[in-house]
């Protein structure tokens, strides 16, 4: 069976629910596990300079905001945030889908934030180890909240069949 029969068959939603199981099972094993050879989906560590050097600083925010921030441009070490683009794609309704993306967006974006104003405060030399040992113990919190996102996608597609 080809993708595109498949797409054809079966509708948006229910496409990105196995999506979401089958995403969630794989990394959520390998981030839970302690075991996450394979980086997450995402691009590089580095911010394009050529995006925010010379331009507004209007320009900039929307640029750091919509792309940067979330993790669409740059690296995000943690592989549940690629869930989110699919969960949106699997809700049936288009008012609560944006509204999901809004209040998806904003929780993540605010969690990135705190993030980055507490490793500023507390930044040293020296604590490295310590930043090391508190990102591998949030990608185990991200496998099993994406174990807990495969079961429940896998839960309503049962139900929606």
């Amino acid at each position: 069976m080809t993708l595109g029969l498949l797409v054809n068959l079966l509708p948006l939603g229910t496409i990105a629910l196995i999506l979401i199981a089958g995403y969630g099972v794989f990394y959520g094993v390998l981030e839970a596990g302690g075991t996450a050879k394979p980086a997450p989906p995402g691009s590089r560590w580095q911010v394009p300079s050529e995006w925010v050097r010379g331009v507004s600083r209007r320009r900039r925010y929307v640029v750091w905001g919509s792309m940067l921030g979330p993790g669409f441009a740059t690296r995000n070490p943690y592989a549940g945030f690629w869930v989110l683009p699919l969960a949106v794609a699997a809700v049936d309704n288009i008012g609560y889908g944006v509204l999901l993306a809004a209040l998806i967006g904003a929780a993540h974006s605010t969690a990135r934030a705190f993030a980055l104003l507490r490793d500023v405060r507390n930044a040293e030399v020296n604590n490295y180890l310590q930043s090391t040992l508190r990102s591998m113990y949030w990608r185990a919190v991200d496998g099993f909240a994406l174990l807990a996102a495969a079961g429940a996608a896998a839960m309503i597609w049962a139900y929606r069949l």
